[in-house]
């Protein structure tokens, strides 16, 4: 058990390092921009500006004048439809293992700050609004029974068990504290309990987290931390403000939760994630189903900018397609998108639709969803062969 929960590289005890202001420090730069692209598989062909870090597979060459190689997806890749509860049957053992987590956390990361939910009539719910929708079991079922027991007739024949009781849905509200005015850094990998407490806190807060994952052996990220705290040690968060200059570093779980919950939430740490050992056990329990996935590196390319994943810590489809951006070394924005989020309506109106993980690679283009098509997508498009 020791070996899922990593204590022998983090200790449950550990001293507590005090918060450290931020001065202008020379290193590794990824560019984010909030601003999607359009849909598209199509990939450009001009050359992009050499990153100032180190690549995986670029060239010992320190020209100035070196650029990355361009991104594609694979020849043959075509966007899947989303298809809303359906596992692939490949798949099915990965996202059982990956809901331990739902059992061993009480579902902590599944609900925003504040959420609440109640069931109206779909009257009441204006046309193109995200919702969960009730009455979807409730038409399968009809269907089912209009094919089986009446198979020659029509629909408008057989009793329509939807229309008889009024179809529901779900209304779901949340209570969320101030928006950060540029996203949070964290630095953490996936299979590390202390990081798992951290992804549910800004889960559960509705923040969005640019992730810089640090695999053991990564040649990135990790000496990125030794270089700006001191020590290779997990997680570490980077909240910068307007300045670029100023802002706050820090390592230590329980900090990050108490400096997110009191500057974006009501400053109260939800109790699930206030136990002490009891929170970091069964943090380490919740990953037993996934056996160490997402701590070790794969070797790869790294993109020039980061990648986008509405996604959030509760769901097993994001978990799984999480583990794989870590072992990829694969920096990305994270939108949090939880039960309750106001993020599901833009996803929605983005799309026409709501499902997670949804991705978006700014690098070829691609934007998609299907959890273990995005996981055959990004290790076909940047892992080394």
């Amino acid at each position: 058990m020791a070996g899922v929960l990593n204590f022998p590289t983090m200790p449950i005890v550990r001293s507590i390092s005090p918060q450290k202001t931020l001065n202008h420090r020379r290193g590794i730069s990824v560019r984010v921009s909030s601003e999607s692209s359009e849909p598209s598989t199509s990939v450009s062909t001009k050359e992009v500006p050499k990153l100032g870090f180190p690549s995986s597979s670029s060239s010992s060459s320190s020209s100035s004048t070196a650029t990355t190689p361009v991104f594609s997806p694979p020849s043959d890749f075509v966007a899947p439809n989303p298809k809303r509860f359906t596992v692939r049957p490949d798949k099915l053992i990965d996202i059982l293992g990956a809901s331990l987590a739902l059992f061993f956390r009480f579902a902590t990361g599944v609900f925003v700050s504040g959420y609440s939910a109640s069931l109206v009539p779909q009257s009441e719910i204006p046309p193109g609004t995200y919702a969960l929708e009730v009455a979807d079991a409730i038409h399968n079922f009809e269907v089912i029974e209009t094919k089986l027991c009446a198979p020659h007739s029509s629909k408008s024949d057989n009793w329509n068990l939807c229309d008889s009781i009024n179809c529901y849905k779900v209304k779901e509200t949340s209570k969320l504290g101030p928006r950060p005015e540029k996203p949070i850094e964290i630095y953490e990998f996936e299979s590390c309990p202390f990081c798992r407490k951290v992804r549910e806190i800004v889960s559960v807060l509705d923040l969005d987290v640019i992730f810089y994952p640090c695999p053991k052996k990564g040649p990135n990220f990790r000496p990125k931390v030794a270089q700006m705290g001191g020590k290779q040690q997990f997680p570490y968060m980077v909240h910068k403000s307007v300045d670029p200059n100023t802002g706050v570093a820090m390592y230590e779980s329980d900090e990050i939760i108490k400096y997110l919950v009191g500057k974006y939430g009501d400053g109260n740490v939800p109790l699930m994630l206030s136990l002490g050992l009891f929170t970091t056990l069964t943090e380490g329990f919740a990953m037993i189903g996934r056996m160490g996935r997402g701590s070790s590196y794969t070797p790869s390319r790294l993109p020039p900018e980061p990648l986008k994943i509405w996604s959030y810590e509760g769901s097993p489809f994001c978990k799984v397609v999480r583990e794989v951006l870590v072992e990829l070394e694969l920096p990305h924005l994270l939108i949090n998108c939880a039960r309750g989020s106001p993020k599901r309506q833009m996803l929605y109106e983005k799309v026409g639709h709501f499902q997670v993980p949804y991705l978006e690679d700014p690098n070829t283009g691609v934007q998609m969803f299907e959890s273990a098509e995005i996981v055959e997508y990004l290790r076909a498009t940047y892992a080394l062969k």
